[in-house]
């Protein structure tokens, strides 16, 4: 059987075959074939897949040399055939030979946007297939993308080019006759069909549109197909919202014009095809329309709502000279409604979206109707056994709603993204609007809206169980996707005809998802929402878990808390009347977090220990190892070093990571532990190991996906341990990361953290002016139960600074509060710091005695370091002690003091602190 394929296809074949299996390389194929020209590596690539979907079985004959050319295997033959048709019939001929070429396409109306690479593309598909059909949504474009196309290659064609417009057609009897019509045949007294119409045709060069083949779609492919097997230079361009299926056809889906992303700068929006199509239409109905950076953001977001579709961008410019851009910003939750006014001259279908979206509708059979409206609920991404489970129902079954769900792809009605696992189904915003609509009117929303709650319900529940086997990013990029359907479940489960119930339970069941996408705000909200709904609702246990989402939600956006010890100490008191070991060791975390961010220390350590000892009768073997961390961080508050590290270092050893301890203990622990183990080793003089531990837990707190723990491991580790170090360079990139971070999910104690950063950055930097400011300025913002160790760390850098700005009695009045809030909470790890501080700062007021004063700090600060074997602190204050006696002339005593505190390193000696002490031991020779 003849097979359709292009004519430029077709010469390459020819050129191969005239090789008898030698290479061709791309090279000679390209000069021969298109003599003259500059041929894309794409549109040679068309052609060889054209050849290769031609040969079907035997593909493999044409051989791909990689980067070289191409061979065909095996014998072949050319002979002419006799195109001359046996049972022909008198018709009246097209064309004489003498005449010139024709075409009745219509001129260009305006400047096409956005489609120069879909232009490019096609035109080297029509030289490689004799079938190409545009297919895509309503109002994508397809009409205008395939008439840009045939003008441009009319010119070089030598044949006719001619436009079939079957819009207008109620009976797909008529399509041959609309071709005829096109084509100005005149067959006399024979019936006119596909049959005659083609031969006709014969064997003259002719480029077909077949326009609007969707509601004749049988009778637009039997056509084709007709005249692509007679008629064989004929080629076929057809726009459809459904494929025609025919032998030798290539689909080709016209695109959603560019979008710009949600965070998208200003300056680089207009570069989008979809905004420049907006402003483009907006500017010819309201020639002073200005485009500029303040609404530049309210354009793309229109855009993007109306998923780039060209005729809905079309119509929303429309109404702007009316309603303002603001208006029309705001009304497109009634997309339908507001999408109007088309141009007079265009099809009563493209005058309005819904007049379009009817068009569509009322071309599907029942049960596609039926599916259509009932996937309306998805808000996103859906799966085919997500749409088997919620569409099913009734007069229909699960098997027969895939296959609706396919011709609903075909039908261009619904899109797909096929992945490497898993395909993916989505509606359009403004098709599911309407869709919506039609779900509203059957009067079924209530009872499909359930059914898609109790799918995502059961769906998340099942996702729980694999975060103890799945790595977060997997689990994400599993679930992650579902978030949007999440929230559309919940608001018709919270709405007064849902199902309070049902919200309950999916709300439960999604927290871990908030949590992985670090969604605190909302999942604060979510839960909250369950919380104050109606009591029956909820049973203990349901009380249970939402309060203990509550309370962790709580402290990750506004730190400890009234609100979150309460939360806490409700999971406790219910976890301990069900004997629930595992909502009982939440508690006890919450109840931990909580005094150690209110400076609780002693009592922190107290719920520790009894972490430790529940620990001992759960089933997780991961939750004693937690338990020695939580005593680690207590006693690394206290001063306790040596107990802190040997804790943490025995959690590190036996911890087996698990997905679910995000959601039960919101860190991931691993990342947590070594966060405090740096600063224990920068404590204990061991700098060069703690920057290797940071770099590190960098790099795996950003591959673990999850943004709460990378948080964790900038502002604890990270950005402290390089400026403790010195290594600003680091820094800067550490601060400038957790800024970035708190930009991306909108959270504010990221945001202030980092400013304090920022701001001793700037100090370290020698712009201690501008530094201090900043610095205070955050630091006023933080909550005092906000940052465990940082809030003191910010105060001591605080008063030192002022210090060194010429401001030494207000330092005083700051390292005093400093000194007290440690004396209150027993906050000791840093007391050598900032009795050294406040030496400094009685040496800088040059107050009577001041020398002897600071001494007595010094000495004070060493005797504390020495005790806690931080050896960076008495590095520090010995620094200062030694520069004391070496400007009251005691050269020798000072230089034996700083030389046997420098001995007793073993690394870091590139660090700020080693290289400042080296420099004085050699200045003091």
């Amino acid at each position: 059987m003849p097979v359709p394929i292009g004519g430029r296809a077709f010469e390459i074949i020819e050129v191969l075959v005239q090789s008898a299996g030698e290479l061709v390389t791309k090279n000679d194929l390209s000069a021969r074939v298109w003599p003259g020209a500059i041929v894309e590596d794409n549109t040679l690539q068309f052609h060889i897949s054209a050849i290769r979907k031609a040969f079907g079985r035997n593909r493999e004959m044409l051989k791909t040399a990689s980067g070289r050319g191409y061979r065909l295997l095996g014998a072949w033959t050319s002979r002419q055939e006799d195109t001359s048709s046996v049972d022909s019939i008198d018709l009246e001929p097209m064309r004489s030979p003498a005449e010139p070429f024709q075409t009745n396409l219509p001129a260009a109306a305006s400047e096409l946007i956005g489609r120069t690479i879909a232009v490019q593309d096609l035109r080297a598909l029509l030289s490689a297939y004799r079938v190409v059909t545009l297919t895509g949504p309503g109002g994508i474009g397809k009409t205008r993308l395939a008439l840009e196309v045939v003008r441009g290659l009319f010119p070089d064609i030598r044949g006719d080019v001619r436009l079939v417009e079957l819009v207008s057609l109620s009976d797909p009897s008529l399509v041959p006759t609309a071709l005829a019509g096109a084509l100005g045949l005149k067959l006399g007294g024979h019936e006119i069909s596909a049959e005659s119409v083609a031969r006709a045709i014969g064997a003259q060069k002719l480029l077909l549109v077949l326009d609007n083949c969707e509601h004749v779609i049988d009778a637009a492919a039997k056509l084709a197909e007709t005249v692509v097997r007679r008629c064989p230079q004929t080629t076929i361009l057809a726009t459809s919202r459904e494929i025609l299926k025919i032998e030798g056809e290539y689909v080709y889906r016209v695109p959603p014009l560019d979008v710009p992303p949600q965070d998208e700068e200003p300056g680089d929006i207009p570069g989008h095809s979809a905004v420049q199509l907006f402003i483009a239409t907006t500017r010819a109905l309201q020639s002073d329309f200005l485009p500029n950076g303040e609404n530049l953001p309210a354009i793309a977001a229109i855009c993007r709502r109306l998923d780039g579709i060209p005729l809905a961008i079309e119509l929303a410019a429309a109404r702007v000279a009316a309603l303002g851009l603001q208006q029309v910003a705001a009304g497109l939750d009634n997309h339908l409604g507001l999408l109007t006014g088309g141009r007079r001259t265009a099809l009563p279908r493209h005058q309005t979206l819904r007049a379009t979206l009817d068009w569509s509708y009322e071309l599907l059979p029942e049960p596609e109707r039926l599916v259509m409206r009932r996937l309306a609920v998805f808000a996103g991404d859906f799966t085919a056994a997500a749409a088997s489970l919620v569409a099913a129902g009734g007069e229909i079954a699960a098997s027969e709603v895939v296959l609706c769900l396919a011709n609903l792809v075909t039908k261009s009605l619904v899109t797909v993204k096929v992945g490497s696992v898993t395909a993916y189904y989505r509606l359009h915003e403004t098709t599911r609007g309407y869709a919506l609509e039609k779900l509203a009117e059957s009067g079924e929303f209530e009872q499909v809206a359930r059914r898609h709650a109790n799918y995502y319900r059961d769906l998340f529940d099942r996702a729980e169980t694999e975060l103890k086997t799945l790595p977060a990013p997997a689990w994400l990029a599993r679930y992650g996707r579902h978030v949007g359907q999440v929230r559309a479940a919940l608001d018709w489960a919270f709405s007064p005809t849902g199902a309070a119930e049902v919200g309950v339970a999916l709300t439960m069941a999604a927290v871990p998802l908030w949590v992985h996408l670090s969604l605190m705000e909302e999942c604060r909200g979510r839960v909250e929402r369950a919380l104050s709904g109606p009591a029956e609702s909820r049973d203990a246990r349901r009380n249970m878990q939402l309060h203990a989402a509550l309370g962790a939600v709580l402290f990750l956006t506004k730190g400890s808390g009234p609100e979150t010890l309460a939360a806490w100490t409700s999971v406790f008191e219910i976890a301990e009347s069900l004997d629930d070991v595992d909502y009982r060791l939440r508690a006890l975390w919450g109840l931990f977090v909580d005094c150690i961010t209110s400076g609780r220390y002693r009592a922190a350590l107290a719920v520790a220990e009894r972490f430790c000892t529940c620990a001992a009768k759960s089933t997780d073997p991961a939750d004693g190892p937690i338990g020695d961390r939580l005593v680690g961080v207590a006693l690394l508050a206290l001063g306790d070093l040596e107990g802190a590290r040997r804790h943490i270092e025995r959690m590190l050893s036996g911890y087996v990571a698990r997905g679910s301890h995000i959601i039960r203990f919101q860190y991931d622990q691993r990342v947590v532990a070594r966060s405090y183990h740096s600063h224990v080793l920068w404590l204990q003089g061991f700098a060069d190991q703690a920057m290797r531990s940071v770099e590190c837990q960098v790099v795996k707190a950003r591959a673990s996906d999850h943004p709460v723990s990378l948080s964790h491991t900038l502002l604890q580790a990270a950005c402290p341990v390089a400026l403790l170090v010195g290594d600003l360079t680091l820094a800067e990139r550490y601060v400038k990361a957790i800024m970035d971070l708190s930009a991306r999910n909108a959270v504010e104690l990221w945001n202030v953290g980092g400013r304090c950063f920022a701001g001793m950055l700037l100090i370290k930097r020698g712009n201690i002016g501008a530094g201090l400011e900043l610095l205070r300025t955050a630091f006023a913002r933080v909550p005092e139960n906000a940052f465990n160790l940082l809030y003191i760390l910010f105060l001591d850098e605080i008063a030192d600074a002022l210090g060194r700005d010429g401001k030494a009695a207000e330092g005083l009045s700051t390292i005093d509060e400093a000194l007290a809030r440690s004396e209150r909470t027993e906050e000791r790890w840093c007391v050598a710091e900032l009795l050294r501080i406040k030496g400094e700062l009685i040496l800088r007021k040059g107050a009577p005695q001041a020398a002897t004063a600071a001494e007595e700090h010094f000495l004070r600060s060493r005797d504390w370091a020495r005790r806690q074997g931080a050896l960076s602190w008495e590095l520090r204050t010995s620094t200062s002690l030694a520069r004391l006696q070496h400007g009251q002339g005691r050269v020798a005593e000072a230089r034996s003091l700083l030389q046997s505190v420098y001995d007793r390193f073993s690394e870091g000696f590139e660090t700020a602190d080693l290289k400042a002490a080296k420099a004085y031991l050699n200045s003091w020779q």
